[in-house]
């Protein structure tokens, strides 16, 4: 039974940091608009759009509504270079609709993951297993394989964010729709690497942060696991 208990508190954990990873994502991308518009200033992005500050927020707010479900479609009107037009072009809104489904993807695995957790925590207590220390110890156990994981990743992108960029993509998508040309693709202007070397980044320190709080958390559950035992 104790092995059981183990496993289920090593999977409420790895569920746990899951749903953090997908909520510091989400966090990153939605909770403030200002974010964005910092980083169209910093890449001096309304040079090379020749639009106003307003209109890219605009095509922004609707391409974070479309990648969420909000809408229905990518047909974002505005003024680009002097003439009002469709600032997508067809390849942006084949990418997209990948990005999209990758995206809602991502939400319905967190559901998953919280379902998975739940059912753990269910597990655990019907076992009458000393749940307070084993979720901690679980938890620590976790943090450290993913922390491993972490690491691993924010190293190979501090070396070379090109190539795991890229990577990233090779992984996730199965055509070459991401390969834009700055030429002619209004949005590749928009999102330049840096934008998104930022944006991991963002990503980055929430997630870091969310583990670091609930290694607190476990660290003051096992005390407390400890203390009543002692009694």
């Amino acid at each position: 039974m104790k092995k059981v208990q183990w496993v289920l508190s090593i999977l409420l954990s790895l569920s746990l940091i899951t749903v953090l990873l997908i909520t510091s994502f989400q966090i990153a991308a939605y909770a403030d608009f200002n974010f964005y518009e910092k980083e169209y200033e910093k890449y001096d992005v309304l040079s090379e759009l020749d639009m106003e500050m307003e209109d890219v927020m605009y095509v922004t707010r609707e391409m974070m509504d479309y990648l969420k479900g909000d809408r229905e479609n990518l047909d974002v009107y505005t003024t680009v270079e002097g003439k009002y037009q469709d600032f997508f072009h067809e390849q942006d809104k084949l990418h997209m609709a990948d990005v999209r489904n990758l995206f809602l993807g991502g939400l319905a695995l967190r559901r998953g993951a919280l379902i998975v957790l739940l059912l753990c925590l269910a597990g655990l207590l019907v076992t009458k297993a000393d749940w307070k220390r084993m979720i901690a110890r679980g938890y620590q156990v976790s943090l450290g394989i993913v922390g491993a994981a972490v690491l691993f990743l924010a190293a190979t992108f501090m070396i070379d964010f090109n190539a795991a960029f890229t990577v990233f993509h090779e992984i996730f998508f199965t055509n070459d729709l991401w390969l834009f040309d700055p030429a002619v693709d209004y949005m590749i202007r928009m999102l330049p690497e840096g934008f998104f070397a930022d944006m991991v980044v963002r990503i980055g320190v929430l997630f870091i942060l969310g583990m670091l709080i609930l290694l607190v958390l476990s660290i003051l559950l096992q005390r407390k696991s400890y203390a009543l035992k002692s009694k």
